[in-house]
């Protein structure tokens, strides 16, 4: 006769295998980037708050390929070597069938190869450094995606911007922070600008962390500059336009996007904050479909304006998810050949994707997607001019 305590040792082992070989069925992505350290941090909250949400619906739905989807996170901190362990981690340990993040451009940089060399699907949906998803080596299988904004789609527009308003930006100059973040952009300001035929009359740089910046200013007014292009993070434009107002210089100033950070607006104050013009994916007059996520993740977002990146989080789940539902697999290649070629439209939050990607191409997102923001009362507000009505997709020459 069994003892009882050895029947209950044979049930328990019995629950851990069936628990580990349920375990092993379920489909495992991850999210590698910045949830605590850098300004930016927010951004990477609200991706996966978004990810989480588009998770659940599709586990509720019956799961991928019948099997339960699980999200793994893990936290960079904002710092390269971090980000590049915690890749390894998610590939070699974690086993995950693809990565989503990083929350910093940089990061990714350090890292694409990995996600090239091992064949694991990526899927940025906060950074948009323009290097990011451009292939190893000319004609490369390219294994990096984006759902989120681009830099020189950005530069591009807001170039456009400038070149259709030259009655009033007559002076152009460009600003940066010291960041690869900051001179990636500016080397796309460079090269765009010289596209669009529009001279820069200076260009001056700055450290992210610097208070400070009346001597670059002083050298942009003494050359008439009276347009300014920024490309730095929330925080530094912040200083920026505080340092223009002890100089009494405020020229038309066009930005990165990073000026819809919360850390920008609470660093400028109400007044400052609504100096510059930028572009994101969404204002905060939201469609139904919108707002009922909103609803979902809204009470658990830092600031309401990092509901951009929850967009973008849940959007690329959908996608990764119809990849995968093509392919009829999660083997890396061939949700890879899926991606670059979705035979049906994926509908998500924040639009519909009638085959976004294609093997030259990695962008879910171009400058048409974009609706152009400045901060007012307190809120990112549409914004709308003459000269962005003028504009379409064709002035936006990059």
């Amino acid at each position: 006769m069994n003892h009882p305590s050895f029947i209950k040792n044979v049930i328990l082992t019995a629950g851990l295998l069936a628990a580990a070989v349920a375990s092993a069925q379920d489909i495992k992505v991850g999210y590698n980037g910045d949830l605590s350290a850098s300004p930016s941090a927010q951004s990477g909250q609200a991706a996966v708050l978004g990810m989480e949400a588009a998770i659940a619906d599709i586990n509720a739905g019956g799961g991928l390929l019948g099997r339960k989807m699980v999200l793994v996170t893990r936290d960079d901190t904002s710092a390269p070597p971090k980000s590049i362990q915690n890749m390894s981690e998610l590939v070699d340990s974690e086993k995950v069938s693809a990565v989503f993040g990083p929350t910093n451009s940089g990061n990714a940089m350090a890292w694409k190869h990995i996600a090239n060399q091992k064949k694991i699907p990526v899927i940025g949906n906060v950074g948009s450094g323009t290097d990011i998803t451009k292939p190893m080596s000319a004609g490369a299988d390219n294994y990096m995606f984006r759902v989120s904004m681009v830099d020189r789609e950005q530069v591009a527009a807001l170039m456009a911007y400038v070149k259709k308003s030259g009655d009033t930006s007559k002076v152009v100059g460009l600003m940066a922070e010291t960041t690869g973040y900051g001179q990636g952009g500016l080397k796309d300001m460079e090269e765009i600008a010289k596209l669009q035929g529009i001279r820069i009359a200076a260009t001056e740089k700055f450290g992210v962390g610097d208070t400070d910046m009346t001597s670059q200013l002083s050298k942009m007014k003494s050359a008439s500059v009276d347009t300014v292009v920024v490309w730095a993070q929330g925080t530094p434009i912040a200083q920026l336009v505080r340092s223009m107002e002890k100089i009494n210089y405020f020229p038309l100033v066009l930005t990165s996007w990073a000026a819809d950070n919360i850390t920008f607006y609470d660093a400028a104050g109400k007044a400052l904050a609504e100096k510059p013009i930028f572009m994101r994916t969404v204002s905060e007059n939201r469609t139904p479909a919108q707002q009922k996520l909103f609803d979902r993740i809204g009470t658990k977002l830092k600031a309401p304006g990092s509901f951009s990146f929850a967009l973008h989080g849940y959007d690329s789940i959908q996608l990764y998810a119809a990849a995968v539902k093509q392919a009829n697999s999660v083997d890396g290649n061939a949700v890879r050949l899926a991606l670059e070629d979705l035979k049906a439209p994926v509908q998500g939050v924040l639009k519909t994707y009638e085959k976004p990607f294609s093997k030259a191409n990695h962008e879910a997102l171009t400058a048409k997607d974009l609706v152009w923001i400045r901060w007012k009362d307190g809120k990112l507000q549409p914004y709308t001019d003459p000269i962005v009505g003028s504009l379409s997709p064709a002035d936006f020459k990059q």
